[in-house]
């Protein structure tokens, strides 16, 4: 997969890239064996781009154009263009940003890019292309058309397919109302052939477009903002958490009155009491910067008035929102953005409503509150907001632990639901096993009341099966203790028990252990089981058995921790375990070989060298035939056979009951494997 982003779609920021894979209709079970297609990835990241900031283009020989803003300078030409009094502000509320080049060209359908930086929160821009002319002159009466297109467009390049804002630049002023923070990028795009009327020869001439740009921002006084700054506007402060890394902040209101330990704060003293439209609905804007410590953390939103809920409320980032623009809002319960991927409402009732907004940028952040406008003085209702920034959402639903990662450059983390078993989702609030299907006893492990009903299912039974089947190991165990093998006696049972733990927690009943260890332990335990049945087999000191079973047991644990569900795992332990069978057998008959092979009369006389060793021969096969009984074996393989057939025939519907019948055929040939040993 290749994921390609030109100039025109980055802005700039944190990235975040992610390789998802969602857990489906049905929920997978962890096969003993993983038999299913997997797969790795590695991913490469490069970004190819300008060393110089002010330059761009495929060559990087095209330059960006800053231009900056004068707040000392107060426009006074009332014949120009930008009006004040027609926008309802003062004199003082208005600052001029000019381009510091009086005069510019650009060539025929080449786009010239200027970049202006937004560091408050603005009420409108307004941006005009004057003076536009051609640096070709023109004889005789002809007329000349002028085209041309002025693009706009925030914290990216503009282009004709890629734009936020566009105007042709003889018809009208590009106005952005509530321009983002930011920087802007303003393009001037000449059209391709301008057309010159009544010229002599070809009427399409590409000539250089010259112009000059005035620009212009519209800022309300400090704490105010809105349409008219008539909305009131209250910066909040951000207070650090209990929790230093990674940190977290709720916010309050920058006005001393509030002690920074309070969670929240009461609204309706710091609402607007005036609408500036003759409208009895107003606005109040809380502001809010996210650190880059924080960022894409999640907001969390709470509301709580003491009757109903009369507000309704607006976020955007790094600009003022609106009823027309916004990125997320909540109005009531039936009417919010809930349906959006970085939007989830938790609690929503009449009386209040508890929201979070999604892995959040860094950056500014303004929330708008949109409400009636309240008499002077007169005010019985009581509502309370809180806004914190927290790095799970709804603290994983109470279902998993919240786990943090930071990334290379030391400065910025990101953080992720680690969700218990059964539960699923960004915050573990998805059932992936219902409680209804869990068994009855789960009640008291769950600590659910004494009222805990819970039907017999289906899956009641594939749990059942695939736990109690773990009692077949009692069958090797036994045997094991009654023939005082205490070794062999200690791996049965515990793998037994191991195993019958962990189905249990794969099948979402309950986990005594965090599920890989318990898989770890099944696994190492079950490879355990099947080396130790060839090494009892054998007949040397307990001493070289000891040496055996350690060399066997770093080998299967090195195999279950680096990849336990591989396939070739089975192959491998029988290797194994054959392997100490073999060497056992070798140790045991070495002295009668070796007193054969070291004989004096070996190199004298060949007649008697192969008389020697056909007599070692019939007697290691005597040993050996009368050292098992075969009926065993031969019951033992049977089911061992039965085993394999059970392990091919498994699938994510018949998991629990071929996988039921491995647990009792496996562990009931390593019982026949053991009785076959013959004391004689």
């Amino acid at each position: 997969m290749v994921l390609r982003l030109t100039n025109e779609q980055i802005s700039a920021g944190i990235w975040y890239i992610g390789l998802f894979n969602g857990i489906g209709y049905e929920r997978t079970q962890s096969k003993m064996i993983n038999r299913g297609s997997s797969f790795t990835f590695s991913a490469n990241i490069s970004v190819d781009g300008c060393t110089v900031s002010g330059l761009w283009g495929p060559y990087c020989n095209r330059a960006i154009v800053p231009v900056s803003c004068d707040h000392t300078a107060v426009y006074e030409d009332s014949k120009n263009i930008f009006d004040a009094s027609s926008h309802n502000q003062t004199a003082e509320s208005n600052l001029t940003c000019q381009n510091s080049l009086e005069v510019a060209c650009s060539r025929s359908s080449e786009l010239k890019l200027y970049s202006l930086d937004l560091t408050g929160m603005i009420q409108f821009l307004k941006i005009v292309v004057k003076d536009a002319q051609f640096n070709q002159t023109i004889s005789g009466n002809s007329t000349k058309k002028i085209n041309g297109t002025l693009y706009a467009r925030h914290g990216a390049i503009p282009s004709i397919e890629f734009h936020d804002y566009s105007v042709d630049i003889v018809k009208s002023p590009l106005v952005v109302e509530s321009p983002k923070i930011g920087r802007w990028y303003i393009g001037i795009l000449p059209a391709n052939g301008t057309r010159i009327t009544g010229a002599v020869g070809n009427n399409n001439i590409n000539s250089d477009l010259c112009y000059s740009l005035d620009w212009e921002v519209f800022e309300c006084p400090a704490g105010k903002a809105g349409p008219n700054c008539t909305a009131k506007t209250y910066i909040l402060q951000a207070i650090p958490g209990k929790n230093p890394s990674p940190p977290d902040f709720h916010y309050l209101p920058v006005d001393g009155k509030m002690s920074p330990e309070a969670a929240k704060f009461p609204l309706e003293p710091l609402l607007s009491n005036s609408s500036g439209n003759n409208s009895d609905i107003a606005w109040t804007y809380f502001v809010l910067d996210i650190p880059r410590e924080v960022g894409g953390g999640n907001i969390h939103v709470q509301l709580q008035a003491d009757t109903t809920l009369t507000y309704e409320l607006y976020s955007r980032f790094g600009g003022l929102p609106s009823l027309d623009t916004w990125d997320y809002y909540y109005a009531n319960k039936s009417s919010n953005s809930n349906g959006s991927l970085f939007f989830k409402v938790y609690d929503s009732s009449d009386e209040g409503a508890s929201f979070y907004i999604l892995n959040a940028r860094e950056g500014r952040w303004i929330f708008g509150l949109r409400h009636r406008v309240l008499p002077i003085g007169i005010s019985n209702l009581q509502t309370t907001m809180s806004l914190t920034v927290e790095r799970c959402p709804n603290k994983c639903s109470g279902h998993g632990g919240c786990k943090f990662r930071m990334d290379d450059s030391g400065l910025s983390f990101y953080s992720y639901c680690d969700c218990d078993r059964d539960y699923g989702g960004f915050d573990c609030d998805i059932t992936i096993v219902p409680h209804s299907d869990l068994p009855r006893w789960t009640c008291a492990l769950r600590w659910i009341s004494s009222s805990c009903h819970v039907p017999l299912t289906w899956h009641v039974l594939q749990s059942v099966a695939l736990i109690a089947s773990n009692a077949a190991a009692i069958l090797p165990a036994y045997w094991a203790l009654r023939k005082k093998a205490y070794a062999e006696w200690v791996i049965f049972t515990t793998s037994g028990v191991s195993s019958a733990l962990y189905h249990a927690c794969d099948v979402g009943t309950w986990c005594v252990l965090t599920f890989h260890v318990l898989q770890f332990m099944d696994f190492w335990l079950s490879f355990m089981a099947v080396a130790s049945t060839f090494i009892y087999l054998t007949t040397v000191e307990e001493v070289t058995k000891r040496a055996i079973h350690a060399c066997v047991a770093i080998l299967t644990a090195l195999m279950a921790a680096t990849g336990a569900t591989r396939s070739s795992n089975i192959p491998l332990v029988i290797g194994i375990g054959a392997s100490g069978l073999f060497i056992g057998l070798v140790i045991e008959f070495s002295t009668t070989l070796k007193s054969i092979l070291c004989s004096r009369r070996l190199n004298v006389n060949m007649i008697e060298r192969w008389l020697s060793f056909k007599v070692w021969l019939y007697n290691l096969l005597k040993t050996i035939r009368s050292r098992f009984r075969w009926i065993f074996v031969l019951v033992g393989f049977i089911l061992v056979a039965m085993a394999a057939v059970s392990w091919k025939m498994e699938s994510t519907a018949s998991y629990w009951i071929w996988h039921s019948v491995w647990h009792v055929t496996i562990y009931a040939s390593s019982f026949f494997f053991l009785c076959s040993k013959s004391l004689r």
